[in-house]
């Protein structure tokens, strides 16, 4: 329920910056963690190992089958490179841009706890700077992201990724549509299981 609503506040918190298009900065990803893991931080890293919401990590961590990361003291000037990388990126295939930066922020993986979550919201901080619509990462859907994010992590391919993400900006807008037009989906009865009983 913390995610949840860390989540609707951390929008709420980069509504002005989105509306005003300015570019990421390692400020911006600091303060998407603080917020969208206050309440929530995992007790032995904030107690033992003396990690706070909105500090980069201060350990090393294994963060994938392959221990894909940068290391605690490589944090801050990879994701320099990344943002600064994105950020000069003029180009309009707007969509691979993100996730080519939420591939590697994920591979950075710059915080102790909570990098999937501040990852999903700076990919659509990116998107929505970028003119192009934000998208949900859906539960059903969450094997194919944690492979595709594999992939990356293995290869530094990319392609199952961006389709992958092209995939959820369609279901998401799709729903959304759905859900504005008042249009409700179909759902079996109980005689679709005992119909063949």
């Amino acid at each position: 329920m913390f995610e949840q609503q860390n989540q609707k506040l951390c929008y709420e918190v980069l509504k002005d910056q989105i509306i005003k298009k300015e570019p990421l900065c390692l400020e911006v990803i600091k303060e998407i963690h603080k917020v969208l893991t206050s309440g929530t931080y995992d007790e032995r890293q904030y107690i033992i190992n003396k990690e706070r919401p909105g500090e980069f990590k201060k350990h090393d961590y294994v963060t994938g089958i392959h221990e894909v990361g940068s290391s605690a003291d490589d944090v801050e000037s990879d994701l320099t490179e990344l943002i600064t990388e994105v950020n000069e990126y003029n180009g309009h295939d707007v969509l691979t841009a993100a996730s080519y930066l939420h591939a590697k922020f994920e591979f950075i993986h710059p915080f102790a706890d909570g990098n999937g979550r501040v990852g999903r919201t700076l990919l659509n901080y990116y998107l929505m700077v970028n003119n192009h619509p934000p998208l949900i990462v859906y539960d059903e859907d969450k094997r194919l992201y944690y492979e595709s994010l594999q992939k990356y992590d293995e290869n530094e391919e990319l392609s199952a990724l961006h389709e992958f993400l092209k995939y959820q900006v369609e279901k998401t807008w799709k729903k959304a549509i759905a859900l504005a037009n008042n249009v409700k989906n179909e759902r079996k009865g109980l005689s679709d299981y005992t119909r063949n009983l």
